[in-house]
């Protein structure tokens, strides 16, 4: 057991492969925004914006590796960690014009852009932190500074910004500013809030592991003064982390409770839940359950609750709304007009759902290759063609990573085309299909 222990502390530990010092300067130099910076964060979040527009993931995802966001968060940590406090200031200062040009370069985009969806999948999802945002924000940033202050530089760091997602809640933000829906804003600033206050906690915690040299001052006064306000810092970054993590995993854990309870209890007697609604609030989070059917018994309210608390849902948390019932009160026919009228409220969801997926895929239908027409037309002007083939694809360059759309065709001649007859071929190909970027493999079959 003993070989066993000092074999795993050798594969895990990795203190001997940190060079501290080019760690800290780097670190350092990437919380700055003047100048490049902040233009390219400007664009980078002009980018996010319309991927979020459009429910583009790749081009949020794109848009997550332009930006230069980490810097100021890591230096928030790595400040705290090493107990300078110039450095600190200056790493929240920079942090705070990062947010507010991010802000303002949403917020501009939205206002001037003339594209709104029904559904913003994209936005809704940056308004809600959830257990898995804290985790991400976590991990990621703890992955993110073990991989800059190792001495070997690899691709982690453009993973780490992807992961966590720190591009995508300011762009929302700046979107309820637009359009005057704060409850966007709010969710979405507390959803970048729990990003950055986790990586930079991570940062600290392994700063601290790796046992980076605290920062000297030759006044033995001001030395314990800067600690002071560092722990005090700390302090404050650490409570509330703990706090929203909490706060996180007990509305996680209503909403399974909330959706295990629905799942079990859809039918009761004469009545059904036929929708829900859970709010989470500073006081503890509400279940709101509508019934349609014959209105509960006060036996039947009874088992409801006792259900719902076996769930870990208390009667203090629940509001039972029977807007869909039938009584003594009610005659036959206002009953069915009350389920008649939630009946086209559903209708008309789905309906708007039908006409936003047939959108999508006309939009799709458009982009079709007419493959055999294409055929004949080039068989009209090129007799010598025996078989072609054509996808549609992608041109990646290397270095930097880039993409453009590529139509491929593959043509098989009798005899080869010259080389300005392809380029001719090439060009009506593209004319033809209203493609940019149209590239052709011919192939002989001598």
């Amino acid at each position: 057991m003993s070989n066993f222990y000092q074999q795993f502390k050798t594969i895990v530990n990795f203190s001997e492969h940190v060079d501290i010092a080019s760690t800290t300067e780097n670190i350092k130099k990437g919380i700055d925004f003047k100048g490049p910076n902040v233009w390219i964060l400007a664009f980078a979040v002009i980018v996010a914006s319309v991927g979020l527009n459009v429910n583009s993931v790749p081009v949020i995802i794109g848009a997550m590796l332009i930006s230069p966001l980490m810097g100021p968060i890591m230096g928030t940590g790595l400040a705290a960690g090493i107990n300078d406090y110039a450095f600190l200031k200056r790493s929240l200062k920079n942090l705070g014009i990062m947010v507010v040009i991010s802000i303002i370069a949403s917020t501009s985009y939205f206002v001037i852009s003339p594209l709104s969806l029904a559904e913003p999948t994209e936005l809704l999802a940056r308004t809600r932190p959830t257990i898995y945002d804290v985790f991400i924000a976590f991990f990621g940033g703890l992955a993110g500074i073990v991989e800059s202050a190792r001495k070997e530089k690899g691709t982690v760091i453009a993973g780490v910004a992807i992961a966590t997602a720190l591009m995508p809640p300011l762009c929302t933000a700046g979107y309820g500013i637009a359009t005057g829906n704060f409850a966007f804003f709010g969710g979405a600033l507390y959803l970048f809030s729990i990003n950055s206050l986790f990586i930079a906690l991570s940062t600290f915690l392994i700063i601290r592991y790796l046992k980076f040299p605290f920062v000297q001052f030759t006044d033995p006064q001001k030395q314990k003064r800067v600690r002071r306000s560092t722990s005090l810092f700390i302090i404050l970054m650490i409570i509330p982390s703990i706090y929203t993590a909490i706060m996180v995993i007990q509305e996680n854990t209503f909403n399974q409770a909330s959706m295990k309870f629905i799942s079990e209890n859809k039918g009761m007697e004469n009545s059904y839940i036929f929708d829900y609604k859970v709010k989470h609030t500073p006081r503890p989070s509400t279940l709101e359950l509508s019934i349609a059917g014959e209105r509960l018994s006060e036996r039947q309210k009874e088992l409801l609750y006792e259900k719902l608390e076996s769930q870990g849902i208390y009667r203090n948390q629940v509001i039972i709304k029977e807007s869909s019932i039938f009584d003594d009160s009610q005659t036959e026919e206002t009953m069915i007009k009350s389920i008649f009228e939630k009946n086209d409220i559903e209708i008309g969801k789905r309906e708007e759902l039908i006409r936003h997926l047939q959108s999508r895929l006309d939009t799709i239908k458009a982009k079709d290759i007419p493959y055999q027409q294409i055929t004949k037309e080039i068989e009209a002007q090129h007799p010598q063609i025996l078989s072609l083939s054509i996808a549609k694809g992608a041109e990646i360059s290397a270095s930097p990573y880039a993409s453009k759309e590529q139509i491929i065709a593959i043509i098989k001649w009798q005899e080869p085309l010259s080389q300005e007859e392809l380029t001719k071929l090439e060009q009506w190909m593209a004319i033809r299909l209203n493609a940019s970027n149209v590239k052709i493999i011919q192939l002989s079959n001598q």
